[in-house]
């Protein structure tokens, strides 16, 4: 079988995932033959690491030089994970090189980018698939099905809550993630995930987004309030240590992709949260009108006791409603460096009132509610991440729930943000169309 020759750009922690598939499952249909990452001790390390591995190891580049990557190393696929806000450029370049793009969301973090990647898709005519493994969780396939079956009738309304935890959630003050130049906010990295899934589940478009929310737990002037006195500016130091503080020299993935690498670009993944220079907000609401006839109340809270969320979808004919517990409480003596994301890995919390876990209960007019079975697999997020990467690297088949994500659902999944971050400016709501971007104002 001949194998598709890939290169990866960007090499930090997300790029982890995709390294792994190649050399792993898909190493009979892929092979990593280079790798474009301006600081060379991240580079190196993934470098390193396939050749322990048995793997020849993959040619290394600058961005400078991404045409002539794919030109010499005969890259057809490009997977994208680097800084959100250089997502477009590597895209379009990538693009007009010659190679498919592979890239993890968000698709990019503004409209005139997003915009810029659907005329290089339209010129080129080549490929970029969004990699939305929220998609893939077995729970939120669940959801899919249900309102594809018509069991709830016609969608009249979604309730969307979503609690990120002070493990979790405050890891994106720490890191290039809290300033909005570099990531669109909370609203477009993070929360694109979630419009996704509401995009997927009702199959339609966001049309109007009003917002509102703000900086109101994290950041200086809010330690001020709180009087938190004076913290060190990050949290891999000597002495006493809260539980707002990453020491990188507790992970060893951390120590080699990060602090290790510092002296090459001064780039720092433990900085306070409570320093000065966040610029995306903590605590966010917006209301979602769609183009048939729904619409979403939707709340992003970052700074929560617990990790999970909480979704209701009213139909004609019901209610469906999916609660999940991802991390039932963060404690204080458990150590300053669980898993982040507890959503990433296959792993049971201890017992408490709040035990992790998952229901989805459906509800029609005049009936008692049922409960939906989840058939959950193994690994991270319900096994949904290993069926993402065969569609990524063996290829879609029919999938009745249409779960393979292209350049248009990055769009739309976006809009949202991208919206409610021009609401949360003006304070006044925002149509979809007023990003001009022509697949949201009906050109295309």
């Amino acid at each position: 079988m001949t194998r598709t020759r890939y290169a990866l750009v960007g090499a930090g922690h997300r790029a982890q995932m995709y390294v792994d598939a190649i050399t792993g499952t898909h190493a009979d249909r892929a092979e990593l033959v280079a790798i474009c990452e301006p600081n060379p001790v991240r580079a190196e390390h993934y470098r390193d690491q396939l050749v322990e591995r048995g793997v020849p190891a993959p040619t290394l580049w600058s961005p400078d030089d991404l045409e002539q990557m794919i030109r010499d190393s005969r890259a057809e696929r490009v997977i994208i994970t680097a800084r959100d806000d250089l997502h477009a450029s590597l895209i379009v370049r990538s693009l007009d090189a010659g190679a498919d793009v592979v890239v993890e969301k968000p698709l990019t973090i503004d409209a005139p980018s997003a915009a810029a990647i659907e005329d290089a898709v339209e010129r080129t005519g080549r490929s970029v698939v969004l990699t939305f493994n929220y998609r893939y969780s077995p729970r939120n396939s669940a959801l899919r099905q249900v309102i594809q079956d018509g069991r709830i009738g016609r969608v009249t309304s979604i309730d969307f809550s979503w609690m990120l935890d002070t493990k979790h959630g405050a890891d994106y003050f720490r890191r290039w993630h809290r300033e909005k130049e570099h990531s669109g906010g909370l609203l477009v990295h993070k929360a694109s995930h979630h419009f996704d899934l509401v995009n997927w589940w009702i199959r339609d478009e966001p049309r109007r987004v009003f917002a509102s929310g703000g900086l109101r737990f994290y950041g200086a002037e809010n330690a001020r309030a709180r009087d938190l006195g004076e913290r060190p500016q990050r949290g891999t130091h000597d002495g006493r240590h809260d539980p707002f503080e990453l020491d990188l020299r507790d992970d060893e993935r951390l120590r080699a992709l990060y602090l290790e690498a510092e002296s090459h670009d001064g780039y720092l993944r433990d900085r306070d949260v409570f320093g000065e220079g966040i610029t995306i907000e903590d605590n966010l609401a917006l209301v979602v009108d769609y183009a048939g006839g729904a619409t979403m109340s939707y709340s992003l809270n970052a700074h929560a006791p617990w990790e999970g969320y909480r979704v209701a979808v009213n139909g004609t004919e019901g209610r469906a409603e999916l609660e999940v517990v991802e991390r039932g409480a963060v404690l204080e003596d458990e150590g300053l460096h669980p898993v982040l994301d507890p959503s990433a890995v296959d792993s049971a919390g201890p017992a408490s009132l709040r035990p992790q876990g998952e229901r989805l209960i459906v509800q029609r007019h005049w009936e008692d509610a049922v409960e939906i079975p989840i058939e959950a697999g193994e690994g991270g997020h319900g096994g949904g991440d290993e069926l993402l990467l065969a569609d990524v690297f063996v290829g879609p088949g029919d999938d009745p729930l249409a779960r393979p994500a292209g350049w248009a659902d990055g769009v739309r999944s976006i809009a949202v943000g991208i919206a409610g971050n021009l609401s949360l400016a003006s304070g006044l709501p925002v149509h979809t169309s007023e990003l001009r971007i022509r697949l949201l104002d009906g050109r295309r």
